[in-house]
């Protein structure tokens, strides 16, 4: 090593025990090709404003929902933004990094999403369909997330701080991954009971048009975003959520060529982000 060489400092839960992914074996390989150029320690979520002012860079990654320590994330972030430390992804992500209430301004903005609302009186908004969908604004990982008949949503205290959706017979679920506001690559599952077991999916130009549409609505130059969206009944995508905080990037779905070109691109951005650029 030299001392020419920039710091990182990489927040993740290895032991989170997410469903269908093992977030310890995607940090194992990305932290391991990060190191070819970047002087690197790993650290645990509530670990990590204590550490990151001795780094150039903190990169946020698989540090599992920030429910589960909502109250000390909260103190990470304000006290990175009053630093100015330089976090990764930027924290000027208005997509899953400030909540889920995103999902009601896209929705009035005419944005192809999952039509949301938070209020009794807008239950007209939606289309009638037999079950609905009820999540937290500040969830995270389907916690807190129910499905409910729509008799129980015209009693106005059935809300509060959740969002209300329509359920949607989709075809599959299909994920867009970009670093910067650059695409790197698409992922689908074919089957939709089985979230995590992912596909190569060769995008359309429609099919990046859209997904390019949210990343460029969102305020954040350097990080890794991650589009996911349904294909509707009726043939069109819509979006479930923006993942700008923490996206899982299921790198062991994609070739060693792919992988390698996401890495680089990751690298290149990091660089960016420190002020520097590619060695």
């Amino acid at each position: 090593m030299t001392s020419t060489r920039r710091s990182i400092l990489y927040v993740s839960d290895l032991a989170y025990p997410a469903k269908g992914r093992r977030y310890c074996d995607e940090d194992i390989l990305l932290t391991s090709r990060l190191r070819e150029e970047f002087d690197l320690a790993v650290c645990h979520p509530l670990d990590a404003a204590a550490l990151m002012h001795s780094f150039d860079a903190v990169v946020v990654r698989n540090s599992g929902p920030v429910l589960n320590y909502q109250a000390r994330y909260d103190a990470f972030r304000e006290q990175a933004v009053a630093d100015g430390v330089r976090v990764y992804n930027q924290l000027s992500g208005k997509g899953d990094m400030a909540g889920k209430g995103y999902l009601l301004e896209l929705t009035a903005a005419g944005y192809p999403v999952i039509p949301t609302i938070d209020r009794a009186e807008d239950l007209g908004r939606l289309p009638e369909v037999d079950t609905y969908v009820v999540k937290p604004k500040l969830g995270a990982d389907s916690i807190g997330l129910e499905f409910v008949p729509r008799e129980r949503l015209t009693d106005p205290a059935a809300y509060g701080d959740v969002l209300v959706q329509p359920r949607i017979d989709f075809r599959y679920e299909v994920s867009f991954y970009f670093v910067d506001h650059t695409f790197q690559y698409a992922l689908y599952a074919p089957r939709p009971d089985e979230r995590w077991a992912l596909e190569h999916y060769e995008p359309t130009e429609q099919d990046r048009e859209f997904a390019q549409r949210f990343v460029d609505w969102n305020d954040i130059a350097y990080g890794i975003q991650r589009v996911d969206a349904c294909r509707a009944p009726g043939g069109e995508l819509l979006l479930v959520e923006l993942e700008d905080l923490n996206p899982y990037l299921s790198l062991d779905a994609l070739s060693p060529t792919a992988r390698d070109a996401f890495v680089a691109r990751v690298k290149t951005s990091l660089h960016g982000l420190i002020g520097e650029e590619t060695p």
